[in-house]
């Protein structure tokens, strides 16, 4: 373990902004040092749908719980806030200082900070009512893009969205860092941004320069949960692989890596899911193998322990292995009911037995919803809403099948959440749109500015942000 705090690097960098555009490779993503940290001071809404009956009620007393704290708000990766007041005059409040490296991980708001990190390696704590630098910690300097022998970002460095336990007020987040290179995992303290400890989290027997950690950290059965995947363009000998460590830093590194000979990366942005018994959940890309099953383009099934308990996989997965059309580019989607939703690249949409997986092509129901799906999902009372290169898709799904509610323009569209009523969603213009959850007609709409490719909005207590390349936007919902 490495214990300590390196040096303090305090700045604020303007970076080009740059709108990044879709991508051919396995792990899709684009561009974007010591540490210490600094304090710096710096038409009438429609009622809840349906659709959303189940998020949306009553609008109870909001805790410490509503805050969004991972990707997507819960474990789950449901995407829903815990604040859904109606919708009022949704409006733009701050847009936050310009940040040291492009923004890639989706914002956390935790009580009175929103916290985000770059490709410059920093962790910064913003003020929710104001978007000021609270605090900001450099972590150490970030991996030179013409380093690595692929690869789309430049610098690379935090790339995955990181986690916060409010338990014990610590943000955890994993840096990309170019002594070795390798990726350190930091516990930082959410009040101050000091390093509390930090230690290497690199798949054993794998080489961190070909692997990238795109996927969100998560935290389950007191553990932080991370992913690996590899760089664009799927140079090397990376495998898709899963680790954990205690939440407290100590003990041994636990691991699954896919068991293939190459490839299969684990790399969409909402990372590994978890279900109530603390099972996870997570999606793969392409693997080399053109002959023997390997796990490739697979829905898989870990226990606490991360060992493999069962599997999903399309039955033209080496054709999808061949065309790097990845099942992976979307986390799995948990339903109501016990049943799974999977979508990747070829648009297909899979409704699978969360109790039995059912192996090469054992789904429940499938039929194309859009041209390519990435990112991750929302869902609330059994309602799915899927971002899709040519728009958002809803669907109503059932036990044995599921139906498209709607579609909204064509658009490249980036991960959904579920806040104040709507369904809200940035595309690849730069416009973050709210939409009625039943109908999918637009109830706000606004201008962000340039935006990285999977970009997704948060939101707690009447306060929604989303990133631009290198910023943060706040709008207040009622």
């Amino acid at each position: 373990m490495r214990i300590g705090r390196p040096a303090v690097l305090v700045t604020t960098l303007a970076v080009a902004l740059t709108l990044t555009g879709a991508c051919s490779g396995s792990d899709h993503q684009e561009r974007a040092g010591s540490v210490e940290t600094s304090a710096t001071t710096g038409p009438p809404a429609a009622p809840p749908t349906t659709a959303t009956a189940t998020a949306a009620a009553a609008a109870p007393a909001l805790s410490a719980a509503d805050d969004w704290l991972t990707y997507h708000q819960n474990a789950g990766r449901t995407g829903v806030a815990g604040d859904q007041a109606p919708l009022g005059s949704a409006r733009k409040a701050w847009t936050s200082p310009a940040l040291d490296g492009t923004v890639y991980a989706q914002p956390l708001i935790a009580g009175d900070k929103v916290v985000v990190a770059t490709e410059g390696d920093t962790v910064y704590a913003l003020a929710r009512d104001t978007g000021a630098v609270v605090w900001q910690a450099n972590l150490g300097q970030p991996v030179a893009g013409k380093s690595l022998p692929c690869g789309n970002i430049d610098p690379s460095g935090i790339t995955g969205t990181p986690v916060i336990d409010p338990a014990t007020g610590t943000v955890y987040a994993v840096a990309f860092l170019a002594d070795g290179p390798h990726h350190e995992l930091f516990a930082l303290d959410l009040a101050s941004g000091a390093v509390r400890w930090h230690r290497p989290v690199d798949p054993p027997g794998l080489s961190a320069k070909v692997e990238q950690e795109r996927g969100a950290a998560t935290l389950s059965g007191g553990r932080v949960v991370v992913p690996f995947g590899g760089l664009l363009g799927d140079c090397g000998a990376y495998k898709g692989a899963v680790v954990s460590l205690a939440a407290d830093g100590t003990g041994d590194l636990s691991s699954y890596v896919v068991p293939t000979s190459r490839e299969a990366g684990i790399w969409a942005p909402g990372g590994p899911v978890v279900d109530g018994a603390g099972h996870i959940w997570v999606a793969t890309g392409n693997s080399e193998s053109n002959s023997g099953f390997d796990y490739g383009n697979a829905v898989v099934h870990l226990d606490p322990a991360l060992k493999a308990v069962d599997y999903f996989a399309p039955t033209n997965w080496a054709a999808l292995n061949r065309s790097d059309t990845d099942l992976g580019s979307a986390s799995p989607t948990l339903l109501p009911g016990g049943r799974v939703f999977a979508i990747g690249k070829e648009g297909i949409g899979f409704l699978l037995d969360q109790a039995h997986l059912g192996h090469e092509g054992g789904q429940k129901f499938s039929a194309k919803v859009c041209s390519a799906g990435f990112g991750s999902a929302a869902v609330a009372g059994g309602v799915v809403y899927v971002p899709c290169v040519d728009g958002l898709v809803a669907l109503r799904t059932g036990a044995d099948r599921f139906d498209v509610a709607w579609r909204s323009p064509s658009v490249s569209t980036a991960a959904p959440i579920i806040a104040a009523g709507a369904v809200w969603a940035v595309d690849s213009k730069g416009t973050l749109t709210a939409y009625d959850p039943a109908t999918g007609v637009p109830r706000f709409t606004s201008p962000l500015g340039r935006v990285t490719r999977f970009g997704s909005p948060a939101a707690a207590k009447g306060l929604l942000v989303a990133a631009t390349d290198s910023q943060v936007v706040g709008f207040t919902l009622r």
